[in-house]
This record gives C-alpha cells, structure tokens and sequence, in this order.
C-alpha cells in the first residue's frame, strides 16, 4: 500500500513538473518521450528474440482454431437436427395438403352425408373439419417458413466460420511457412557472422605472431649493432692504420688542383 502511494505521489510529481517546463505541451512531450523509450528498448531486443516471440503468435493460434472447429461442429450437429426437423415438416405438410383436398373434393358432391373410412358424417361436419384443418396447414406453412429462414441463417453461419477456420489454418501454415524462412536466413546469417569473426581472431592472432617476430629481429639487429660497437672499441691492435700509404699536403694540393696547375703558364 505505501509503495502504492509513492507510485501515485511519483506520478504526480512528474506531471507537475512536466505541466511547469512545458505548458500546454507537456502532455505531447510525454507521449514523444514514451514512444522513443519504446523504440529504443525495442531496438535492442535481439532478432532471436523476436521471432521466438512471431513463433509464440503463430502457436497461439492453435487454441482459437480448436474453439472455431468445437463451434463448427456444434453447428453441423444442429444443422443436421433442423434440416431433419424441416424435412418432416415438409412431409407432414405435405400429407395435410392431400387430405384438405381430398375432403374439399367429397364436398363437390350434392349429398348432404359422407362416409368417410366406414364412418358418416354430415356436411357441416365436413366443412368444419376442413376449415380446421385448413387453419392449420396455413400455421404449419407459417411455422415451415421461419424454419428454413433459420436453417439459412444456420447454413449461411456454418459456411462463415468454415471459411474462417480455412483462413485461419491456411495463415497459420503460411506463418509457418515465412517463419522456417526467415529462422533459416537467421541461421544463415549467424554462420556467416561467426565464420567472420573466425578469420578476424586468425587474422589477429597471426598479426601478433608477425609483429612479435619482427620485435624479436629488431632486439637482435640491436644486439648485433652493439656488439659490433664494443669490438670496435675494445677488439685488436689497429696495425692497418700503418699500412696505409701516407701521402703529403702538397700532393693532396696538387692532386685536387691538377687542372688549374696545368694550364698556369710555365
């Protein structure tokens, strides 16, 4: 209850606060809000998630196809009663009409008694009987017409919720359908990825190799530099210094200015 009340006092806080930055507008600047906080979540949800989720619409549809398949056949069932029901009727109406006509036909005749199946009767009798009887084939006619209004109101509802449940078992199969596509793109995808990042870590790895192998050859041209330093300094006795012929500076002059000596008139 107390965590309730800090919701609503929250609640309250910040719709002050926003009515007192924004005005008017603060009610269009939650909902901005509200819908880019969704689109951000959204966006992060990882693909695998969102078709295991497509997956579960898909499997829900199972329960409302099995409820339009228990309603088609409670429709069938009652269809098949009252088919049947409408059919007697029929005969039954049928059987009346024979029987109005065949005592209208007796009344035709000039006698005023009529044996009828062994019996007598007078013709006021007959008349009576006859208008009964006309009076309630007219109310089995009447009854017989509502009967199959309803059987085509039944036969029409039937039919509907066939086609909806075709539909919804042929979208069912055809979301199953895009869904085995689109999870075997993922697949696809994901091997490729990971076959990418295979070669980058290869890649990597022989990079550090190649560098540290260079770094190695490097540490030994230095060590190779400085040894060949310290044997300068601390090798042999330098005797090649005096085998080397030992020429004058004014060899070395005239040598360099050979030309200009040449042409300087004797």
């Amino acid at each position: 209850m107390f965590m309730f009340k800090k919701l609503i006092v929250g609640g309250l806080l910040v719709a002050g606060v926003g009515t007192f930055l924004f005005g008017r507008n603060a009610l269009s600047y939650l909902k901005t809000c509200g819908k880019e906080i969704r689109q951000t979540v959204k966006s992060q949800v990882p693909i695998e998630f969102e078709v295991k989720h497509a997956e579960q619409l898909v499997e829900d549809l199972v329960p409302e196809i099995r409820q339009a398949m228990h309603v088609i056949a409670e429709q069938q069932v009652e269809l098949e009663a009252l088919e049947q029901a409408v059919g007697n009727r029929e005969k039954g109406i049928e059987k009346q009409k024979e029987a109005i006509l065949a005592l209208r036909e007796k009344l035709e005749g000039d006698g005023t008694k009529y044996v009828i199946a062994g019996r007598s009767y007078s013709e006021q009798q007959v008349e009576k009987d006859l208008a009964t009887r006309f009076r309630r084939f007219k109310l089995a006619e009447e009854t017989l017409q509502r009967e199959r209004e309803i059987l085509q109101a039944r036969q029409s509802s039937l039919q509907a919720n066939e086609e909806h449940l075709a539909t919804l078992i042929s979208t069912k199969k055809d979301l199953e359908a895009q869904l085995a596509q689109l999870d075997a793109r993922m697949r696809a995808i994901q091997a490729a990825e990971a076959a990418s990042d295979v070669r980058q870590l290869d890649d990597s790895a022989l990079n550090r190799v190649k560098s540290l192998i260079s770094e190695l050859n490097k540490q030994l041209d230095i060590k190779e530099r400085l040894l060949d330093t310290n044997t300068q300094v601390t090798g042999t006795i330098p005797v090649e210094r005096e085998l080397e012929p030992q020429v004058s500076v004014t060899e070395e002059i005239d040598s360099y200015f050979k030309k200009e000596l040449a042409d300087k008139p004797l």
